[in-house]
């Protein structure tokens, strides 16, 4: 039981602080893509040579990217905190209903981290299919 509590004290300080990194990602997410958005405006109207319109849509990208990453990263906390959280209380109150709901929780954090790592991996095996289609398709052109 005291591995348990000790456990259930770091996940909560971990999601704590994950919960304050998810915060940061949204700011960067909508201030940043804002602010990269308009300094490429910026840059493309000071230099004129540069006539690519696809600049003025990276501070969008650069944003929905990050505010993509803060909404992933906000579920493993949030079952994180769950499963802290009950396990601190079950374990106080020795109910022993909490602490199962409070592996539940765990499970959750677990499964999401799974589904999670096989999409990443299946889009890794999907650029190396694609980069090693256009190397061949490239040295075929030459």
């Amino acid at each position: 039981m005291n591995f348990l509590y000790a456990t259930a004290k770091w996940g909560k300080f971990l999601a704590i602080v994950g919960f304050v990194g998810v915060g940061i990602m949204v700011l960067i997410g909508l201030f940043g893509g804002s602010i990269m958005g308009a300094a490429m405006s910026t840059a493309m109207e000071a230099d004129e040579s540069i006539n690519n319109p696809m600049l003025g849509s990276m501070g969008f990208l650069f944003g929905f990217f990050y505010l993509l990453i803060a909404v992933l990263y906000f579920f493993p906390v949030l079952y994180l905190y769950k499963f802290s959280t009950k396990m601190q209380d079950g374990l106080r109150s020795k109910d022993e209903m909490t602490v199962e709901s409070s592996f539940e929780n765990l499970k959750s954090l677990f499964k999401f981290m799974g589904i999670l790592t096989v999409v990443i991996l299946g889009f890794y095996a999907l650029i190396i299919v694609f980069g090693v289609g256009a190397f061949g398709v490239a040295s075929m052109l030459k």
